[in-house]
């Protein structure tokens, strides 16, 4: 399997997951409003996700999506390790002398520590019923606000999800960037463009995710 074939799977898959996760915070972003309010909505919202057939398929891609980049991108930084010295090796010449491209592998350790925990702390808990019993609310729904909200309101827990949410941002603002070059675009204006929106984007994600336990913590 080329190189080239194996950057482009870590670049489709991290675009999948880029989209993804403007979705999952809209979702979150409900956990701001009152709860009488929010603790229908979220958790009509969580059972839609998994009792719709086609968002069923679309999670098992995001499943498939996150160990295809976790694995090819550990692949790929340590044949780049071994070849040049470098950290990751999706980025230009130019992108080489800043510190977010070279420890791109070690900011993505950092973001699959939080994604296996959240996983086990949500996900294993709602979907498989592994450890603490989920409850219902009054319309009859897995009260998976109730899991959120019991989660945030753990200091040690609302810190780890806060603090690793700037490795995060600097992974996406990265990632998303070089993602499109890998992909084969390389219009210069469109790149400039491309930088700001990365960044812009970043900011808007791991601000977003970072405070709304917060938030929620200390409402």
């Amino acid at each position: 399997m080329s190189i080239f074939f194996k950057k482009s799977i870590i670049a489709g898959t991290g675009l999948f997951l880029c989209i993804f996760l403007i979705v999952h915070l809209s979702a979150n972003s409900l956990l701001l409003l009152p709860e009488d309010t929010a603790r229908g909505l979220y958790n009509s919202y969580s059972t839609t996700l998994r009792e719709n057939p086609l968002i069923t398929i679309i999670a098992y891609l995001l499943y498939l999506s996150i160990i295809f980049h976790v694995v090819y991108a550990a692949i790929i930084t340590v044949r780049n390790r071994k070849s040049k010295g470098s950290s990751y090796v999706m980025n230009s010449k130019s992108e080489n002398s800043t510190w977010t491209s070279q420890n791109m592998g070690l900011l993505g350790v950092f973001v699959l520590l939080f994604i296996i925990v959240h996983l086990a702390n949500f996900w294993a808990r709602v979907k498989l019923g592994i450890g603490e019993n989920v409850g219902l609310d009054v319309a009859g729904h897995v009260d998976v606000y109730e899991v959120t909200y019991s989660l945030f309101q753990n200091i040690y827990y609302v810190l780890f999800y806060s603090i690793l949410m700037i490795p995060l941002g600097l992974h996406l603002h990265h990632g998303l960037k070089s993602a499109f070059k890998t992909l084969g675009f390389y219009h210069k204006r469109g790149l400039r463009i491309l930088a700001k929106i990365s960044l812009v984007y970043a900011i808007i994600m791991s601000v977003g995710f970072g405070i709304i336990p917060l938030i929620v913590y200390f409402k």
